[in-house]
């Protein structure tokens, strides 16, 4: 296949059922990257124990509708999770439970493939079929419903390649990293927690017209003297807080383990159609290993040694 040709897998319009809605241990909504990833990386890991030597580079995810299961009273400041109850216990009590944050939505995920062997795309594109309706979950929710999954050709500089994706992502909102915005809030001595809000805040003020009349004005922090767009915090990998090393009772027995903390930045939903090319709109994997960071990025962000989706992960 010519460098000049790429071929994507979209995943067109799933439903997902009860997602985890906390994307880190203090940020609540769009589920994390890490998410996304995860189950692309989990789905290329089923295709190849099902002999389909395919790898999967890079993922774009486009929402189309978000259910957050959260509830505000009419005089509340704060929002309350919505829980499920537990079945009563042997007392006739209801037993305890931990809050879990969930939310119902609406996805496509458009997935970069490198060694796809085209002869076998029918045979492809119904095992991943199987495979959604059957083995899958995604960022811990359920998949209730999909568009039939397709193989789309994009040929680098062709527009009519490139507008033919956009349009089977939209209407939604593809989500990007923005992590610049942090940067520099804390080159001017910031922390992060700080640089964070500062963008999320909204500042409200008062003012008293000739008629005496009070008009209220809401401005939120500009970039480069431009407003921003739909910034939301996400969470994007995780940092090492100890060696590799070996613990007890550890999921996988032939891996090293580590303790890691998640990592929060900014990012902004964006639509489709104002992105210049569609290698904007993908993440990849990355490893850091100098600084223990094990993140999803996006290539203005990505070091000489960015990785694939699975090569740091298998």
């Amino acid at each position: 296949m010519s460098s000049d040709i790429k071929r994507f897998l979209l995943l067109p319009h799933i439903k997902i059922h009860n997602a985890n809605a906390l994307s880190s241990p203090y940020t609540i909504g769009f589920p994390a990257m890490t998410a996304w990833l995860g189950a692309v990386h989990a789905l290329q890991r089923k295709l190849n124990a099902k002999s389909f030597e395919v790898l999967f580079s890079g993922v774009a995810v486009t929402s189309h509708q978000v259910d957050l299961h959260t509830y505000r009273g009419a005089d509340d400041f704060v929002s309350s999770i919505i829980g499920t109850a537990n079945p009563l216990d042997k007392t006739g009590a209801r037993s305890a439970f931990i809050e879990e944050a969930r939310c119902h939505l609406q996805v496509s995920l458009l997935i970069e493939i490198i060694d796809f062997n085209i002869d076998v795309k029918e045979e492809f594109l119904e095992q991943v079929d199987f495979l959604l309706n059957a083995q899958m979950k995604i960022a811990g929710g359920d998949i209730q419903t999909f568009n039939p999954p397709e193989i789309l050709v994009v040929e680098h500089g062709n527009e009519k390649d490139k507008a033919k994706v956009i349009r089977k992502l939209m209407p939604g909102y593809t989500l990007i990293e923005r992590r610049e915005l942090m940067l520099e809030g804390m080159k001017h001595g910031k922390d992060g927690i700080d640089a964070l809000l500062d963008y999320l805040a909204i500042h409200h003020h008062c003012e008293q017209s000739d008629k005496h009349k009070v008009l209220w004005h809401s401005k939120r922090k500009t970039f480069d003297d431009q407003s921003i767009g739909w910034v939301v915090p996400i969470a994007t990998g995780f940092q090492g807080v100890s060696n590799i090393a070996e613990a007890k009772n550890q999921r996988d027995p032939e891996k090293p383990h580590r303790f890691a903390e998640s990592i929060v930045t900014l990012g902004e939903f964006k639509m489709p159609y104002r992105f210049d090319s569609i290698e904007d709109m993908l993440w990849r994997y990355h490893y850091d290993q100098e600084n223990g960071l094990y993140l999803c990025q996006q290539q203005k962000h990505a070091s000489p040694t960015q990785n694939s989706i699975s090569n740091e992960f298998d």
